[in-house]
């Protein structure tokens, strides 16, 4: 039995129309603080930082339930890709077991 799960949303947001980074961020950076607020989530900016006209997201959450942990990165994507002027060009998602529980009393 699976101690808990934690998921690993990555999504590539491209702008190719920005020019500059003061602009990427005002359109970046209002979304990411909004999915810290509304969902149990850790949200960081990955990659492409210093580009103008791309950048990664990182989203990560935790639970001991699967079936949450699915459907809060799903809502997440979701959010993210309704909230701005930009186009998600990739989204991975990845969840993995937290330890597993019970095998080794089983065994004795």
């Amino acid at each position: 039995m699976a101690l808990g799960y934690v998921g690993v949303l990555t999504v590539r947001l491209e702008m190719p129309w920005v020019s500059n980074l003061k602009e990427k961020r005002a359109l970046v950076r209002p979304v990411v603080e909004r999915l810290k607020v509304r969902f149990p989530l850790t949200v960081a900016r990955l990659d492409g930082l210093n580009a103008h006209d791309w950048e990664v997201i990182g989203v990560a959450t935790l639970s001991n339930d699967y079936a949450w942990v699915e459907e809060t990165l799903k809502m997440a994507a979701d959010y993210i890709a309704s909230e701005g002027p930009y186009r998600v060009a990739e989204e991975s998602v990845e969840i993995s077991v937290l330890g597993d529980v019970g095998e080794d009393e089983e065994d004795e």
